[in-house]
């Protein structure tokens, strides 16, 4: 007996380690978030010298292995032990080993959260090959969520290549016919291009960035461009809920513009799990 078909008979098992594996790459999505943004900033300001001619100031390296992970206010080197996820931010209490400062609760959250919505995908899909392609596409949703909210930034060397991810997979028909998830990537970019230029061109502002064109793009190569109204009307009424509740709770300035990436990708994540029964649902209230 294989080991997938082991899974496949004991679904438990698969869900655990679906989870386990969520848990472990849920650490690694915070390397992601905290440094991605760095490392592009410092690529385009060595690109922008190069442009200008100016001086080229060298950094040392940092990318996502080095330099290894320590403690933001003493430096101090994270060993291994202090780095298991969610168990060790337990064990610390809270703080680093050394100086005994407060570490953010917003690592093991995201452990966490990584944990849970691998938990669900395994759940909702069962051991099956749709559930190992929903699991990678889940991680780079919750990091793009993660660094637009930070940064109202969405990088294109996490769009674009799960965007042709999806299209790779799709190809073989796992998710949608690749006609409808080619599709879905056409409509998904065009569709809230066409709403950025009709906004610009009435207001002369810019209501939205590139970055969301291309995550709907992303959806609906890997959902089909069915999904696409389910995933704006979602993302819009989440913008609204959250949008309002940030403005009450946080005092945030009105003027400020709110990213729309998380919201989108919320939305997008729904779509791919359990936008069919949506629809069968919507159909079966109107009677059709």
């Amino acid at each position: 007996m294989t080991l997938w078909t082991f899974l496949a008979e004991q679904p438990a098992y698969f869900i655990t380690l679906a989870t386990l594996l969520g848990l472990l790459v849920g650490s690694f999505v915070n390397v992601v978030v905290y440094r991605l943004p760095i490392m592009l900033e410092r690529q385009w300001q060595h690109e922008a010298q190069e442009v200008l001619g100016l001086e080229h100031h060298a950094h040392e390296r940092f990318d996502l292995c080095l330099p290894a992970s320590h403690c933001p206010h003493c430096g101090h080197r994270i060993r291994a032990w202090e780095n298991i996820p969610l168990l060790s931010y337990l064990l610390l209490r809270g703080r680093c080993s050394a100086c005994k400062s407060a570490i953010s609760p917003r690592y093991p959250l995201v452990e966490a959260a990584c944990a849970v919505l691998s938990l669900v995908v395994a759940w909702h899909f069962g051991p099956t090959l749709e559930a190992l392609l929903a699991l990678p596409l889940t991680w780079c949703l919750l990091a793009l969520s993660l660094i637009d909210a930070d940064h109202s930034l969405l990088p294109d060397v996490l769009v674009l290549p799960t965007l042709w991810l999806g299209l790779i997979v799709n190809a073989f028909a796992v998710f949608v016919p690749l006609t409808n998830a080619l599709w879905g990537a056409v409509a998904g970019y065009l569709s809230l291009w066409t709403v950025y230029w009709l906004f610009k061109l009435v207001t002369g502002k810019e209501g939205m960035g590139y970055g969301d064109f291309k995550l709907l793009a992303l959806i609906g190569a890997w959902a089909g461009w069915h999904v696409l109204p389910l995933t704006l009307l979602l993302s819009s009424l989440l913008g609204a809920v959250i949008g309002l509740s940030l403005l009450r709770l946080r005092h945030h300035p009105v003027n400020v513009a709110i990213p729309f990436g998380p919201y989108l990708a919320i939305a997008g994540w729904i779509a791919v799990l359990w936008g069919d029964e949506i629809y069968a649902s919507y159909l079966q209230l109107l009677g059709l």
